[in-house]
């Protein structure tokens, strides 16, 4: 769901999870991007926690505009999932295999949330958003 928080002017998205280990995932980032006021990571922008309802699993945040970074329901804190490595390896292959030329931005963007304690592991090209050929803000 979406909406227009009009006494503010802001563009919000309410997003409901049907599991409470990847809301309370998803919640903790977001808090922790909060007290770190990040708003941004290596130009990207992340959206901005406004509200959450631990009862009914939702997180009410800003809608943020490409080049963002976005679903961080799969982000593990302070420890790096304890993948092997040929399950790490086989990651790589496939996300250099989706991100082209753009992985050594998406690497560097995961290395800038690695120094807040932010373990991506949900990196697509649908929640690393980069300037689309052509689009113009």
């Amino acid at each position: 769901m979406a909406g227009e928080l009009k006494s503010e002017g802001l563009n919000v998205a309410i997003k409901a999870h049907g599991f409470q280990e990847r809301y309370i995932r998803e919640k903790d980032v977001y808090e922790r991007l909060l007290a770190a006021k990040v708003c941004v990571v290596e130009g990207f922008e992340v959206p901005q926690l406004l509200g959450f309802d631990d009862l009914l699993k939702v997180i009410e945040m800003t809608i943020v505009s490409r080049p963002f970074v976005l679903d961080f329901a799969s982000a593990h804190l302070d420890v790096r999932p304890a993948f092997t490595d040929e399950i790490w390896e086989q990651w790589e292959i496939e996300k250099r295999e989706q991100f082209e030329e753009r992985w050594p931005t998406v690497q560097a963007i995961m290395d800038a949330f690695e120094e807040l304690g932010i373990y991506l592991t949900d990196v697509t090209p649908n929640n690393i958003g980069f300037v689309l050929d052509g689009e113009n803000f």
